[in-house]
């Protein structure tokens, strides 16, 4: 074949290959709506299920759990049996845990409904990843590691607004009935358009069980554990402010009626949609300042939920106006957008065959810290209002920053 002739073959494949992983990353938008779902319904939630916001928060805190304790044999199955098959079954599981979510009776039911859909959920990001991960270059990867975190960030922007208006309208029952049509939608395309060969045939001495330790054995090796202590509070701060109490801070706290609260909750979500995207892009201008700018990007957002706190009754600068929250919210949203840079350092930590397995137990972190902090932001709601769920955060994003610079120091972010 000429090399007209080749290029012109490469560009429709290059099309299709697109179109796959963004079809895929359609369960990552569904993933990050339905957890972020309770931001803007925490009263209603509260109120219907007949619980207090410290039960509340241990109730979501299922979701990130379960999640995290299905990110083994998720890892072992993309590398194993490929990718398709697993994203169909995760969102076979998805649509089944909104509908549980949607009839849930009272918290028991909501409980079981969070459990199901943190399984179901748990590869949904890792699914576009592993399949961009195995067919595209290193440098590739890099650019839509970001542009897959972007594409599912949209997913908070259904659960900003758009779910305000539906809750007041409708209720919240009709948020998760919603999302469980969008998984169903989701499986549907990736039937349909989604193609990859076959995983290669496997030694049969080596076992499951050999995959899953492999797993666990990644996670905990140099290589890997300055980002895997990173992790540990990353998303567990996005899934706690934009996840949980940022919206209850924004009316409860500051008195703002839903909608306009929604409405902040939207700006916010927008820049942690643009943020990941201008980290990759100031990463690729930078010239290999990732650790910098994984750092830099997670002090930030620490401070600036400093500084939302301090503006708040009672706060040293007096209760900041709505819009200056709003500000802050976005700067933290921008700010935090940096985690993306993670994934790229992971991916170049491992053999292609180990893309799935590394970043999986890259997720367990994410998702088994976001759990723990989970729980501790509702016990200290209960001791010390929402703005101490919020400082609990603040404290893991230094504590983990801290780790992360003094292990990748050390080397432990190499091989």
């Amino acid at each position: 074949m000429g090399l007209p002739a080749a290029a012109a073959a490469a560009g429709p494949a290059s099309r299709a290959l697109a179109l796959a992983i963004v079809v895929l990353a359609l369960g990552h938008v569904f993933s990050n709506a339905v957890r972020t779902l309770p931001a803007v319904a925490a009263d209603v939630l509260q109120r219907d299920l007949g619980i207090a916001a410290d039960e509340l928060g241990a109730i979501t805190g299922i979701f990130p759990l379960a999640f995290a304790a299905t990110m083994v044999p998720v890892g072992v199955a993309l590398d194993r049996y490929g990718v398709k098959p697993v994203a169909l079954v995760l969102l076979a599981v998805s649509t089944a845990g909104a509908a549980l979510a949607a009839v849930a009776p009272g918290p028991l039911g909501m409980a079981l409904a969070q459990a199901v859909l943190g399984v179901g959920c748990s590869g949904m990001l890792m699914c576009p990843m592993t399949y961009a991960g195995k067919t595209l270059s290193p440098a590739r990867f890099g650019l839509w590691s970001g542009l897959i975190t972007t594409i599912g960030n949209t997913g908070m922007l259904l659960s900003a607004s758009p779910l305000a208006w539906l809750v007041e309208a409708s209720g919240w029952r009709a948020g998760y009935w919603s999302a469980a049509g969008f998984a169903a939608l989701a499986a549907f395309l990736i039937a349909l358009i989604v193609r990859e060969a076959p995983p290669p045939r496997r030694d049969p001495r080596h076992t499951v069980w050999a995959d899953a330790r492999e797993v666990v054995a990644l996670g905990l090796s140099r290589r890997l554990r300055a980002p895997m202590v990173l992790a540990l509070a990353s998303f567990a701060a996005v899934l706690g402010v934009r996840g949980l109490w940022g919206g209850p801070w924004l009316m409860e706290v500051k008195g703002m009626p839903r909608i306009p609260a929604g409405n902040l909750l939207l700006a916010c979500t927008v820049a942690m949609t643009v943020g990941p995207a201008l980290a990759g892009w100031v990463a690729r201008r930078s010239g290999g300042r990732e650790r910098a700018l994984l750092a830099g990007g997670h002090l930030a957002a620490a401070g600036l939920l400093v500084l939302l706190l301090a503006g708040g009754p009672g706060g040293p600068f007096g209760p900041f106006p709505p819009a200056l929250d709003g500000a802050l919210l976005v700067g933290f949203g921008l700010a935090i957008g940096s985690q993306v840079l993670a994934f790229p350092m992971v991916r170049a930590a491992v053999a292609p065959e180990q893309t799935g397995r590394a970043l999986s137990a890259m997720n367990i972190a994410y998702f088994g810290g976001a759990a723990a902090l989970q729980a501790i932001s509702g016990a200290a709601a209960a001791s010390g209002g929402i703005g101490a769920a919020i400082a609990s955060f603040v404290l893991a994003l230094v504590l983990c920053t801290a780790a992360f610079l003094l292990l990748s120091r050390r080397g432990g972010g190499r091989r």
